[in-house]
């Protein structure tokens, strides 16, 4: 008996002997992200699991629906450790994050305001979302139009009445307001309901709209059919689309016409678009929060941003990261100059309803009555 108790006891050293040898810290990481940003992501994670034995990633990878899906882990208390979040949504979910401290000096002001909650940083920024128009050199070659940087929004549409022709509409138009937002701060004009009646903010949004209904230079919607507006500028049936860096990798792979980029027109307050970002929040409910700050620290490093911007999907938040590479497109450093123009969209907790209802009265309050 006694010799079977003590092979008994000698396996139950053994086995914890192995397990607190192979024993790892789990963090849970939620992200979204196409086939592009996860061949990123993956081999970044892959390389910082590599770096930290003793940290283990579990990556769950959210392609649609992401933010209802993150609602309802944080509901049931069973919120990742790390969360892949952006300015738009973070007043709504601050409650539950971690309050960051953290040396901001590398990063960009704006990218660290869009970032925070009353001044409090909750989320390390990866990006600035900023706005440029993607121009088709081919077509402005064509008709003879010269580009330039300091075009005002009465510049913008005399180029868009040149470009107008039978088969090629001049620029893109979204229902979406986010894309009307650069036309609004430009005028001085703002997205919030003590903003949106002003006079500056109407006359954004009947410019906006008259591109569309009264000009002609921007497609109906029975005209784009089914068509993205990004399918369509790949298309040649729009020539100048308004998006952000995230379209780089996609044009540089589709594109088969000379493209560039050149910024926003001014308005009566300049040339002013969002600067908007990502980042990496550290849930609040977390049980490894010093191996979640690790992991949000290896992510945002610069090693890490420059992998990022390479493949021309992010306009980095580090200031000591080069988005110029020598590749397409040419005026990259764009994106770059114009954050200094631009700033955070204003973003409340009932910023969703106020979005939903200014895409419905984009659609039946400033459209030609029926």
């Amino acid at each position: 008996m006694k010799k079977i108790t003590i092979i008994i006891l000698m396996c139950m050293i053994l086995l914890c002997g192995c397990t607190k040898q192979n024993d790892k810290t789990v963090i849970q990481f939620a992200s979204w992200g196409s086939k592009s940003e996860l061949d990123i992501l993956n081999p970044i994670i892959d390389d910082f699991e590599k770096s930290n034995p003793d940290i283990q990633i579990d990556f769950m990878h959210i392609p649609q629906n992401y933010f209802q899906k993150i609602h309802l882990l944080f509901a049931s208390g069973t919120a990742p450790d790390v969360i892949f979040i952006n300015n738009l949504y973070l007043p709504l979910y601050a409650n539950h994050l971690e309050e960051i401290t953290k040396d901001v000096s590398k990063f960009y002001p704006q990218a660290i305001s869009a970032m925070s909650v009353d001044n409090k940083l909750y989320a390390v920024p990866r990006d600035i979302s900023n706005l440029v128009i993607y121009y088709n050199k081919d077509m402005f070659k064509k008709k003879g139009i010269q580009v330039d940087k300091n075009w005002t929004f009465d510049d913008f549409l005399k180029t868009a009445i040149k470009l107008t022709d039978t088969t090629t509409f001049a620029i893109s138009y979204e229902d979406d307001p986010y894309y009307l937002l650069p036309y609004l701060m430009s005028m001085g004009g703002g997205i919030l309901p003590d903003e949106i009646s002003t006079n500056e903010s109407q006359k954004a949004i009947k410019f906006y709209t008259d591109l569309r209904y009264k000009w002609h230079v921007a497609p109906l919607k029975n005209e784009s059919a089914s068509a993205t507006m990004a399918q369509m500028f790949l298309q040649e049936r729009i020539a100048m689309y308004l998006s952000g860096r995230w379209m780089v990798p996609k044009l540089r792979e589709d594109c088969r016409f000379d493209w560039d980029v050149i910024n926003f027109p001014k308005g009566s307050k300049g040339s002013i678009v969002q600067a908007d970002s990502s980042g990496w929040a550290i849930s609040k409910s977390s049980k490894n929060k010093e191996a979640a700050k690790r992991f949000v620290n290896y992510l945002s490093s610069k090693e890490s941003i420059e992998k990022f911007t390479k493949s021309g999907l992010i306009v980095p938040a580090r200031i000591d990261v080069q988005i110029s590479d020598g590749q397409k497109p040419e005026s990259s450093q764009i994106f770059i100059d114009i954050i200094k123009y631009s700033k955070p969209t204003p973003v409340t907790k009932d910023y969703r309803e106020i979005i939903n209802q200014l895409k419905s009265d984009l659609e039946y309050k400033y459209s030609p009555k029926k």
